[in-house]
């Protein structure tokens, strides 16, 4: 029998609690520095930028008299860029993970597509600009409107719900898929009934953290063109916009030659963090409704 040293084996135990004790604290560290440079900027946002906002200040148009400038044809461009991107984003993001999950052999064919969403994931905006200048906004002549935005940037944030949704659906335990079939139940039926249900929370995950980068995107729309002053409320896809990205792009720029446009900007800024965190909460109580209902 193999003489076990008793003074050895608490040597290396004192030393993996040791390191495990190191590491505890660089990790604490790492996530303090993070949200301690996150609280600095939301409070010098805040001191900047919550003196500015009132009632005019929300509903006005824009103005370049800083004094009577409003941001409400900012809130209600955002707003229709959503109703454009939320729909074409789930329906063909949903349906492709469905694709590649459920139907698609597995394959080079396969694997080709799911190696270039991947890839697209790690695409620089502008480029998916330089994409939408071109095919809806040139080749297709719909001008910089609501709809070649909204299309625009749901090419962007695509590959995020396209691979969110195939991680929700690869979660769903395959025995409940064979029990679906063992009930006579067909594919499509098992995936409407069964696999969808299951992985909703999932997909809602992905499609909560697309919306959020989409709502905060300027460069895609800086090269295809969108206006950032003057313009009137858009009432349909189809009129020219601007969002609450732009606005605090422009004003940050123009706050070189007036000051008051980088308080502007900060006020735009907190207005633009409170719908994010709206379209979030309202986002993560459906997503756990969903959660204790499957």
């Amino acid at each position: 029998m193999k003489y076990v040293d008793s003074k050895q084996v608490q040597k290396n135990m004192n030393a993996r609690l040791q390191t495990n004790s190191i590491s505890k604290f660089l990790f604490l560290l790492s996530t303090l520095v993070g949200l301690v440079v996150l609280l600095l900027l939301f409070y010098r946002v805040l001191s900047d930028g919550i003196g500015w906002i009132n009632f005019d200040f929300i509903t006005n148009k824009l103005s370049t008299d800083f004094e009577r400038a409003g941001i409400m044809g900012a809130i209600l461009g955002t707003l229709w860029l959503m109703i454009v991107v939320a729909p074409v984003t789930m329906l063909l993001g949903i349906g492709t993970a469905i694709y590649l999950e459920e139907y698609a052999k597995k394959g080079k064919f396969q694997s080709f597509i799911q190696t270039n969403i991947s890839n697209l994931a790690g695409v620089p905006s502008i480029v998916f600009g330089i994409l939408g200048l071109t095919v809806f906004v040139r080749s297709m002549g719909l001008g910089n409107i609501v709809l070649a935005g909204g299309l625009t940037m749901s090419l962007l944030v695509l590959p995020i719900v396209v691979v969110a949704s195939q991680e929700a659906l690869r979660a769903v335990p395959q025995f409940l898929r064979e029990a679906s079939y063992g009930m006579g139940a067909t594919k499509w039926q098992t995936i409407k009934k069964v696999v969808l249900p299951a992985a909703i929370p999932g997909i809602l995950t992905g499609v909560i953290l697309a919306l959020s980068r989409a709502i905060g995107e300027t460069a895609p729309l800086v090269v295809i063109g969108i206006p950032a002053l003057l313009i009137p409320f858009p009432d349909s896809i189809f009129d020219k916009f601007t969002v609450l990205p732009m606005q605090i792009y422009y004003w940050t720029i123009d706050s070189a030659l007036v000051d008051e446009y980088a308080n502007l900007a900060a006020a735009t800024i907190v207005i633009l963090l409170l719908i994010l965190l709206l379209m979030n909460s309202i986002a993560v109580v459906i997503r756990n409704k969903f959660q204790k209902r499957y």
